[in-house]
């Protein structure tokens, strides 16, 4: 076997290595290899993030055992033959490749089985929204909104019309004590129907209210929680 195709056969091996499987002397074999093969060492710290993340993955979700996709197998092995194919005369014949491939078929496999978990993985609710009452100083404005809590500070989500189009309007959070924390700003689109989230890192149980004001300082909109 040339020194080519010793090192590729051990590079086929680490997907087996990445998830702990293999004998005792084959993982030894890898072990030494990786000592003085900097290309391996990379390509086994990509394979490892995805092995260990296998943990996650929750079989009693699963409605039956994953599989990978067909014809993944024969594109590996196909790939390998492509790859190994000896070009000259008395080269030697390289080992068997259902062994040296397994690495491969059987990380892709524990790939294939972590996606299918992820994707039935539970979701955590949306966080709940509260109406409030907006109230206006300008009759062509009209405007709805509702708060989202957070546990970093309160989310204004502001939906209307009327807004001037162009014009910057600010948005200030009002807190118990008095204060008004800034809560970011938008664009008035006019007669066009506009949507922003608006954040303040002022918590919800702090929060009494908010205000908008245009680019004169007039206040044409406000909520009290």
């Amino acid at each position: 076997m040339t020194e080519e195709q010793a090192h590729r056969a051990l590079r086929e091996q680490l997907g087996v290595y990445a998830l702990g499987a293999g004998t005792a002397d084959e993982r030894a074999v890898v072990r030494a290899h990786l000592e003085g093969c900097a290309a391996c060492r990379a390509e086994l710290a990509e394979l490892t993030p995805v092995a260990a993340r296998l943990a996650d993955v929750d079989p009693d979700r699963l409605d039956e055992p994953p599989a990978p996709p067909p014809g993944l197998a024969d594109a590996v092995l196909a790939r390998i033959a492509a790859e190994g194919t000896p070009s000259r005369r008395g080269t030697a014949p390289r080992p068997p490749r259902s062994r040296l491939a397994a690495g491969a078929v059987v990380l892709a496999t524990a790939a294939a089985a972590f996606a299918v978990g992820w994707l039935v993985r539970p979701t955590p609710p949306p966080p709940p929204l509260e109406s409030v009452a907006v109230q206006v100083s300008d009759p062509d404005i009209s405007a709805t909104a509702d708060v989202v809590p957070h546990t970093w500070g309160v989310e204004v989500k502001l939906s209307g019309s009327g807004f001037t189009a162009g014009e910057v309007y600010r948005v200030a959070v009002l807190e118990e004590d008095g204060d008004a924390a800034p809560a970011g700003a938008f664009l008035g689109t006019g007669p066009a129907e506009l949507d922003c989230n608006l954040n303040s890192p002022v918590l919800r149980t702090d929060a009494e209210g908010f205000v908008v004001v245009d680019a004169s300082g007039a206040v044409v909109l406000s909520s009290e929680f």
